[in-house]
């Protein structure tokens, strides 16, 4: 658990991070971390953005280096082109992007907050850009992976402040999403018959081992640490599990 004061340290110590750097321009707060800074708590992550001078994004996102500057980080995994979730060791979850300034008005975000702007620096940065999400590729076996340790700390995280409607979608639901994508690097499906507007149809006749371990995954609005002890297990009886992150999602199941 992480006090509201520990959290917003960690964010000043992330401003001087990017300010060591001598490439970023600005660290943008977004969510709790943003302009809806009262919901911060000690179930929080910290969202954010840098934004860096033209032609440097590939050295921020190469190494995070920078970013361990603060505390040393033990999990991270690039979940899009232009960011990274992470995990620090004293249990802050953080979900970064970097962007270069011509980058940032086809991004859609809402309700940032400048926490650091570099002196001198004559940009502009909106509250919000709101704009369709673009399509995605199709997912790795590492990123669903990746998003599903995330799903269960952030649902994990709602339920211990009482919000279980909004942990029950990220456990049971956004979470199960990813791991029936899993699927077919555990079992081969049994018909060819999938539905190809809907991943869900069918799913019980196609990968009967998958879907047979379901009802310990999704046992309901109350039950959502039991779902997620139950999605970790079939995850590491599966594939590797990030050591710190199972410990971080375990303390609170």
């Amino acid at each position: 658990m992480n006090s509201k004061q520990r959290l917003l340290a960690r964010l000043d110590a992330v401003a001087r991070a990017v300010k060591q750097t001598g490439q970023a321009i600005a660290l943008l707060g977004l969510g709790s971390a943003g302009r809806d800074l009262a919901r911060l708590d000690a179930y929080s992550d910290l969202d954010f953005f840098v934004i860096v001078q033209p032609g440097s994004k590939s050295r921020y996102l190469s190494s995070l280096d920078w970013l361990a500057r603060p505390a040393p980080i033990v999990f991270s995994f690039q979940n899009t082109a232009d960011g990274f979730k992470l995990l620090y060791n004293d249990g802050i979850f953080c979900e970064m992007a970097v962007f270069e300034p011509q980058e940032l008005p086809g991004i859609p975000y809402d309700g940032a907050r400048i926490i650091w702007q570099a002196e001198g620096s004559a940009l502009i940065f909106p509250t919000s850009n709101r704009l369709p999400p673009k399509p995605s590729q199709p997912p790795t076996q590492e990123w669903l992976i990746g998003e599903i340790l995330c799903n269960l700390y952030i649902g994990l995280g709602r339920f211990q402040r009482g919000e279980k409607l909004t942990a029950a979608r990220f456990i049971q639901g956004y979470a199960v999403d990813h791991l029936l994508k899993l699927a077919p690097f555990i079992e081969e499906p049994r018909t060819s018959h999938a539905d190809a507007f809907d991943g869900h149809r069918r799913f019980e006749q196609r990968f009967p081992k998958t879907a047979a371990e379901l009802p310990h995954m999704m046992q309901g609005y109350d039950k959502s640490p039991h779902s997620a002890r139950a999605i970790l297990d079939f995850l590491e009886d599966h594939f590797a599990v990030n050591a710190q992150m199972k410990d971080a999602i375990t303390k609170w199941i």
